[in-house]
């Protein structure tokens, strides 16, 4: 994931600053506690796409 792209995305439903999970491959809104996937380097930045976040995690 290249980190100047990380300076430019947000999230979508909060416009939150996203952090990379380079194990999970997800990038990660901890406003909206919701884990968008990143697929062959590109970031799908799609509500219906994301994952909640347990409460244990994040």
């Amino acid at each position: 994931m290249d980190h100047r792209l990380l300076e430019i995305v947000a999230c979508p439903v909060c416009h939150g600053k996203l952090s990379y999970d380079k194990q999970n491959l997800e990038l990660i809104c901890k406003g909206c506690r919701l884990a968008y996937p990143v697929r062959d380097d590109i970031p799908v930045l799609l509500e219906n796409e994301a994952r909640e976040l347990p409460v244990s995690e994040g």
